[in-house]
């Protein structure tokens, strides 16, 4: 493989020690965006997973990204990766590798996972996301099979533009009657922005940190 990362490379990217996670993150956070959850807010923040799956294509390192469908109650028409609500019983990475067999089709016995990344508190939304990275098994492109009625489109990303500085733009947009500076990674016709943008930045500049010079 021509990518410049090996799985062993990449475990300890997500194990760095002292690396602020959070920091990472907000990157990529539209401004301005509370980064905990409000003190007054009532109730409990709803928990979340979400997967980082990566693998080679065409002899370089990818990940999958999911275009939500435009008729979905949650998030419609988004860039997203592969997850969803925790279920009563399961862990957290449970709800990740289940939620990528939903809406992908990649089962966890495929899967190797690496590490995890920082959770990450979505306002909007109430949830706090915790994301997962892992690794399919065989190294090659799995055979994917996304779910009719959530999936719109797979978007198959290559580490190396998102690496590059160039991948992130950034507009005003006005977001519910706010006016938000939002950075975004450019992915072809697509803007990743929002949670999603905070942990791929997150992971990106992991990858910087183990880089060489």
């Amino acid at each position: 493989m021509s990518h410049p990362f090996s799985v062993n490379e990449i475990e300890h990217a997500l194990r760095l020690p002292g690396f602020d996670g959070a920091t990472a993150q907000i990157k990529m956070a539209p401004a301005p965006r509370p980064s905990q959850r409000p003190r007054g807010r009532s109730g409990q923040s709803r928990l979340g997973g979400v997967l980082l799956l990566l693998y080679c294509r065409e002899s370089e390192l990818n990940l999958i990204l999911t275009l939500r469908r435009d008729d979905l109650q949650s998030h419609a028409g988004q860039v997203s990766f592969p997850g969803g609500r925790n279920e009563p019983d399961e862990t957290l990475l449970d709800t990740a590798l289940r939620e990528t067999d939903e809406e992908i089709g990649i089962h966890a016995s495929e899967l190797t996972v690496l590490g995890e990344l920082t959770p990450l508190y979505i306002f909007p939304s109430d949830f706090e996301v915790h994301p997962f990275v892992a690794w399919y098994a065989n190294g090659e492109r799995p055979s994917f099979h996304p779910h009719a009625g959530e999936v719109a489109e797979l978007i198959e990303v290559p580490i190396r533009h998102l690496m590059d500085h160039s991948s992130r733009q950034e507009e005003m947009w006005s977001i519910r009657g706010f006016d938000l500076r939002v950075p975004f990674f450019q992915v072809g016709e697509h803007k990743v922005w929002g949670a999603t943008a905070m942990m791929l930045s997150e992971f990106i500049e992991r990858l910087r940190a183990v880089s060489s010079p």
